[in-house]
């Protein structure tokens, strides 16, 4: 308990001197820009990828489920699309980025801890939590929503070419079943989710790397526990906000 409260409290004073104004705006736009390309546009292939191939899964799953012959086939395509919108694209997806994005935040951090270029920032008076972390958390706070819609559209795709090319059902009947009975806030929920998500990612991984001890043995161990306690803190505020918001 003691350490867990030291944790929450170096935590939360790390948080202090990231949300401070930058010093110098234009620095911190170039690093932005930077850190959208290296969190953001170099994670859209794996979303891609897995979405697509889960999307084909849960449509050829839910058809060779679907015994009933009362039971109409077109339910394929919404149970793909309430399964993709609901917990796939905000909450796997996220604990896919964050063994991803969480381990290459905690060392690059890490890394910079252990070779005193922090140190150094301190010594020229720059604010390096600011510096350095604020940028990452704004630039998944900004692609990972793009990452959620990307993931919802190519999973419901994927669930498509399934059904399609398995002769599972016809393309009118899939294209009915996503449509059918559609909710527009599922959308707003997931969005809302992975946002938190991407917060919990970003600084959870920025606080293992900043304060690390020791030797880059010790990089590696903080990047594993960057992604372990980044993933248990995701399903715990996956539940309470499932509680909250549906």
């Amino acid at each position: 308990m003691k350490s867990l409260l030291r944790h929450l409290g170096r935590y939360t004073m790390l948080m202090g001197q990231v949300f401070r104004k930058p010093d110098k705006w234009a620095v911190f736009g170039n690093t932005l820009v930077r850190e959208l390309q290296n969190l953001g546009t170099n994670s859209i292939g794996i979303v891609i990828i897995i979405s697509f191939f889960i999307g084909a899964v849960l449509a050829m799953q839910t058809s060779y489920n679907l015994i009933n012959p009362l039971i109409p086939r077109y339910l394929i395509g919404l149970l793909t699309r309430e399964t993709m919108l609901l917990e796939f694209s905000s909450t796997i997806v996220s604990l896919i980025l964050a063994g991803k994005i969480g381990s290459s935040i905690a060392s690059e951090i890490g890394t910079m801890r252990i070779t005193e270029q922090i140190d150094a920032l301190d010594i020229m008076g720059v604010n390096a939590p600011n510096y350095l972390i604020l940028p990452k958390i704004v630039a998944v706070l900004c692609f990972f929503p793009l990452l959620c819609m990307l993931s919802m559209t190519v999973g419901i795709f994927g669930g498509w070419v399934a059904s399609v090319t398995q002769h599972l059902l016809t393309s009118s009947e899939y294209v009915y079943g996503i449509r059918y009975a559609f909710n527009s806030y599922y959308i707003v929920y997931s969005i809302i989710k992975i946002e938190v998500f991407a917060f919990i990612i970003a600084t959870v991984a920025s606080y293992h790397g900043f304060f690390v001890a020791g030797g880059s043995l010790e990089v590696g161990r903080s990047s594993t526990r960057a992604v372990v306690h980044s993933s248990i803190i995701i399903l715990m505020f996956n539940l309470l906000l499932t509680k909250l918001l549906l």
